[in-house]
């Protein structure tokens, strides 16, 4: 009653007649039936055998078909992941270009070193978590602890390269390094919620509501992450201008929007907030509109009672 005809009031006669009318069509009788059978004081039951006839089952995804998948949804987070890098580069970029810089060094130059380095780190979380979220979910398993573990675990694995990279290549350039930059706690983090938030994503009616969706769960894990003590990639840039000071990479136009004299806690957790909400954003839109190019493809983010 619920299914047919949806919160339009009814009564039992209304299913007796529909009822009728089907053993009518199928030449049944209630009495001795061969379709459909008269459960008393509960309702109805079909009850023929049913065969397929002139058409071929469904056969399972192969494994071939399903790497293939997952390879498509892995390259569009990461180009997702790269994008919001970009977009993020272009404001932390303009905050260190308007910085008194030294002689010879151009704003052009300060932003473009500023904005390739952002556009790096995007991809390279953009690899860990959305191959993490597609290989978790590759068999099919629909439920959301799958999609929040890959994309814990791929943040996590890549936190922690992208960390040993760096700290490795400071050391190995200028004899030091800024120990606490983005690891594998922050990419662990914000990998989970862009997991979680690709799974909500895939449950609203509307992409561009699951997209904001998405912005939601990343931004308030990169708000949470400068609070547990960890640095996105501001907190990391901050780290970097106080081990080099000669440097001259400042981040003071932003600290003085809300306030501060230095780039400090408000500061990062406002900022860590708008990395983690445009990562989040571009990387499970991405997924979603991966996810629709594959034809034929059941979204594998989605609940099972979807």
């Amino acid at each position: 009653m619920d299914e047919v005809w949806r919160g339009i009031p009814v009564t039992d006669e209304a299913l007796t007649q529909c009822i009728k009318s089907l053993r009518r069509a199928l030449g049944d009788d209630a009495s001795r039936p061969r379709f459909i059978e008269t459960v008393p004081k509960h309702g109805y039951r079909f009850i023929a055998p049913v065969e397929p006839v002139g058409t071929v089952a469904p056969k399972a995804e192969t494994e071939p078909g399903r790497w293939r998948d997952v390879l498509l949804l892995g390259a569009a987070g990461t180009i997702g992941g790269g994008v919001a890098g970009f977009f993020g580069g272009l404001v932390y970029g303009f905050a260190g270009a308007s910085q008194p810089l030294q002689p010879g060094l151009g704003a052009i130059s300060v932003l473009l070193v500023i904005l390739c380095l952002t556009i790096v780190v995007g991809l390279m979380g953009g690899v860990g978590v959305s191959f993490g979220i597609a290989v978790a979910t590759a068999d099919r398993r629909r439920d959301w602890h799958w999609s929040v573990v890959g994309g814990a675990v791929g943040g996590m694995l890549i936190g922690a390269i992208v960390k040993l990279l760096g700290v490795d290549a400071f050391n190995l350039l200028f004899g030091r390094s800024p120990a606490g930059i983005t690891g594998a706690l922050e990419g662990l983090i914000l990998g989970a919620a862009v997991g979680l938030g690709a799974w909500l994503a895939s449950r609203a009616p509307k992409k561009r509501r699951g997209i904001t969706v998405g912005a939601i769960a990343g931004g308030l894990a990169g708000a949470a992450i400068p609070l547990l003590g960890g640095h996105l990639m501001g907190g990391s840039l901050q780290l970097l201008a106080q081990t080099f000071p000669d440097s001259r990479l400042r981040l003071d136009q932003l600290s003085a929007l809300v306030g501060e004299q230095e780039f400090g806690l408000v500061s990062q957790t406002l900022t860590g907030a708008l990395e983690g909400a445009l990562f989040s954003a571009f990387v499970v839109a991405a997924l979603l509109f991966a996810e629709r190019s594959l034809n034929g493809s059941v979204n594998r983010l989605a609940p099972l009672d979807a």
